[in-house]
């Protein structure tokens, strides 16, 4: 069985005027391009409360970064009492969103995805070996790739919303 260690963990609240499709699209194509994780949606859900919605989203993201290593990253979206609204911007009136949405992110570095060492104790042992005294160097490396890419993906939806909701 791999082991998993969750590297980064935090979230970003805003509440305000911003498009949730629009914003929903910036998130997916920033992950996928500028990190090349390969996203998966795993649960969407949408509950009506009045005149407002509720809406839970949750994707998964996976990169291999070795053959030993893997990244993996947890997103939950989590859309409170988000409304349709019209704003005028110059001429035009534009059809957004109002509400609030919650963006939490956790980053985890996976060790012997395939669980290659996992087979005999032997294997297990050298795979202890391995990691405490071969690669720990390594290891650091990639926890810190991991803690950049997360942080700088919720700064990224942070300036994103901070822009968005400006109008």
């Amino acid at each position: 069985m791999p082991e998993k260690d969750t590297i980064f963990s935090s979230k970003i609240k805003f509440l305000g005027i911003f498009s949730f499709k629009d914003f929903y699209i910036f998130c997916n194509d920033w992950l996928t391009g500028e990190t090349e994780l390969f996203m998966s949606e795993t649960k969407y859900k949408e509950k009506i409360e009045g005149d407002s919605k509720k809406i839970n989203v949750e994707w998964k993201g996976i990169k291999k970064l070795t053959d030993y290593f893997r990244f993996d990253i947890k997103i939950e979206f989590q859309l409170l009492k988000l409304k349709e609204v019209e704003i005028q911007e110059g001429n035009a009136k534009i059809k957004t969103n109002k509400g609030s949405v919650e963006l939490k992110v956790k980053g985890i570095l996976v060790r012997d995805y395939d669980g290659k060492f996992e087979k005999t104790a032997s294997k297990k042992f050298l795979r202890g070996i391995y990691e405490k005294w071969v690669i720990p160097s390594r290891i650091e490396e990639f926890e810190e790739k991991i803690i950049t890419e997360c942080d700088e993906f919720l700064n990224q939806a942070k300036a994103y919303l901070d822009i968005e909701g400006k109008k």
